[in-house]
């Protein structure tokens, strides 16, 4: 039963080709991407994250990278600071459709949340003394 588990539990063995050829060129975009979507379908964002992160000290501002990276955060209701990424990346290739695109869905996503944010406003007191005044009362 723990070998099932092991087997199960360890890395794809196309993940493990993709680690490997980020630890000869830390730049290489076309190993981080894929490996990226990988781990985010493993559940495993913030170890995306910190991939991206790393992918883009070798290769700063590269367009695909902030993309993929704006997508995770996006994944993780980020949407502020995936905003932010597609924004940046769209400063250097203004007619980017793809980039145009996630910033739009960000922004769609972002406004959707926010009803559901109103709504939990509305059950919370107006004044924080509130609590202790219908303490008070009861």
């Amino acid at each position: 039963m723990r070998e099932r588990i092991a087997y199960v539990l360890r890395p794809d063995a196309d993940e493990q080709t993709l680690r490997e050829a980020l630890k000869q060129r830390p730049g290489n975009v076309n190993a981080a991407i894929p490996l990226a979507r990988a781990l985010l379908a493993r559940n495993c964002p913030d170890e995306a994250l910190e991939l991206l992160d790393s992918v883009l000290i070798a290769v700063p501002g590269d367009l695909r990278v902030l993309n993929t990276k704006g997508v995770v955060l996006d994944n993780e209701v980020r949407h502020d600071e995936a905003q932010a990424l597609y924004r940046q990346a769209l400063t250097t290739a203004t007619d980017n459709s793809m980039l145009r695109n996630n910033l739009k869905l960000s922004i769609a996503l972002e406004e959707k949340a926010k009803p559901q944010a109103r709504g939990l406003e509305l059950l919370q007191p107006a004044h924080p003394w509130c609590n202790r005044v219908s303490a008070v009362v009861r």
